[in-house]
């Protein structure tokens, strides 16, 4: 099974700027400059940033899950349960 810790430094980054440098990381390897032990270290990099997104796209689906229609027909926004 793959490892799924996030670094520190990966955790505290929003979505968009995760999504950036992923974007950077990509464009760097489909390239194919550079060295080996620098194209393994940006993968490694890549797959923390990439995990990350997708952690922070599943809390925004279950926040959006959890928006329903009161009595009125307006939305009523719950508190999602992340746990």
């Amino acid at each position: 099974m793959a490892d799924t810790t996030i670094p520190a430094d990966v955790a505290k980054l929003g979505f968009e700027d995760a999504l950036k440098e992923l974007e950077e990381i990509v464009r760097a390897l489909e390239q194919g400059k550079g060295k080996l032990e620098d194209a393994i270290k940006s993968y490694e990099r890549g797959a923390a940033l990439k995990a990350h997104c997708e952690r922070k796209l599943a809390e925004a689906q279950a926040r959006i899950e959890k928006i329903a229609l009161g009595a009125d027909g307006t939305p009523k926004a719950e508190p999602a349960r992340l746990d």
